[in-house]
Order: structure tokens, then sequence, then C-alpha cells
């Protein structure tokens, strides 16, 4: 599939490439998982060749990601209990977002920040964020911040490898893979404690005689 989209991209005009990398920062906070990182290092290959310029790339990606996670913190917002679980969104389930959302709780703006970085949960968290009701303006911003650095790192990369891009394909896996992990460790610890806290605070509560 990517090597077809690839060979597809070779053969379209600058704006044409513009417009697909648009739509192709947009729809992986809608329909996950998206091969998106791999086609922005590809991106970058053509930034090298001087196919397209850098800031011109960056920016539609950068727009792309952007208005994605707006339209999934709007879905959240708007729809977000209703369809959590639902065939219609498979990839964020009720337990799922009551982990995100008491995430957001205390960690809501290092976690929008870092919404770029965190290959897998991209989608969950726009949506989440909608769910929780987040500051829009800030939360915006913050996505701003996070996706401008994210696809400039992966367009970099694209410049340099060239030809090699493909290579990098198994280094974003195994990155996707380890943040995965990381995350899923971090939620679980985070809930053994709060859960041992609470069963602390029980046997400390007096009971009467």
């Amino acid at each position: 599939m990517i090597e077809s989209l690839i060979e597809f991209l070779q053969g379209l005009p600058v704006w044409a490439i513009l417009g697909m990398t648009f739509a192709i920062a947009f729809i992986e906070n809608l329909v996950p998982p998206s091969p998106s990182d791999v086609l922005l290092v590809f991106m970058g290959s053509l930034i090298g060749m001087h196919v397209v310029e850098f800031g011109q790339v960056l920016s539609v990606a950068t727009a792309g990601s952007v208005i994605g996670f707006i339209t999934a913190y709007g879905i959240g917002r708007r729809y977000g209990e209703a369809i959590a679980g639902s065939r219609w969104v498979p990839f964020v389930d009720h337990d799922t977002l009551a982990h995100v959302e008491r995430l957001f709780d205390r960690y809501h703006g290092l976690i929008i920040v870092s919404n770029r970085f965190l290959a897998g949960t991209r989608a969950v968290v726009a949506f989440a964020a909608g769910v929780s009701r987040l500051p829009l303006v800030r939360t915006v911003i913050q996505c701003g911040i996070s996706a401008l650095a994210w696809n400039a790192l992966l367009l970099y990369v694209g410049m340099h490898v060239g030809q090699r891009w493909r290579d990098v394909e198994g280094y974003l896996s195994a990155y996707g893979w380890l943040i995965t992990g990381v995350l899923a460790i971090g939620i679980a610890v985070w809930i053994y404690r709060r859960r041992r806290a609470r069963q602390g605070a029980a046997a400390d509560t007096p009971t009467d005689e």
C-alpha cells in the first residue's frame, strides 16, 4: 500500500504533493493507524531532491495535523461519550478514554504538547481532549507546537537519508511500539498507585465501634 502511494506521489505536480501532504497529516487524526510518519520522511527526501520546498511542506503538514486534531477534538466534545467504543471509533473504548481523561486532569498541557511524539495515541488524545472539554485556544496552540516540532524532525530526517528513506520505517515502527509500551506501563503504574493510596486511606479511616 505504501509503495503504491509513494509511486503515485512521485508523479504529482508540486501543488498536488502539498495537497496530499495536508490530507495525509489530517486523516491520521481521524483514521488511525496511518503511515503518515513514513510518508512525511519520504516528503523530506523530495525536499532534498529540490522537488518541493521545506517551508511549504512543513506548513501544510502542520496545518493538516492541527486541523485534523481540531476535527477529532470537536467530535469528542460533541459526541464523545455516546460513540466511545462504537464501531465508528474502534480505537477508543470507555476504559481508554477514562484513563486519558484522568491523565488530562494532572498533565493536560504536557500531554498535548508531546502528542505528536506519542505514536499510536494521537487520535485518542485529540478525541479525549474534546470529551474533557479542554480550553480550545490553548489546546490548539499546544497541538501546533507539537505538530510543528515533530513534522520538522521527520522532514529533516528525510532530507538527509534521501533514497534510503525506507530504512527509517523500521525505526519509526520500533519507536511506536516503544512509546506505546512505555505509556501502557506508565498508566498501569499510575492506576496501581492510585488504588493503593485509596486502599491506604480507607484503612486509616477510623470506624465507629
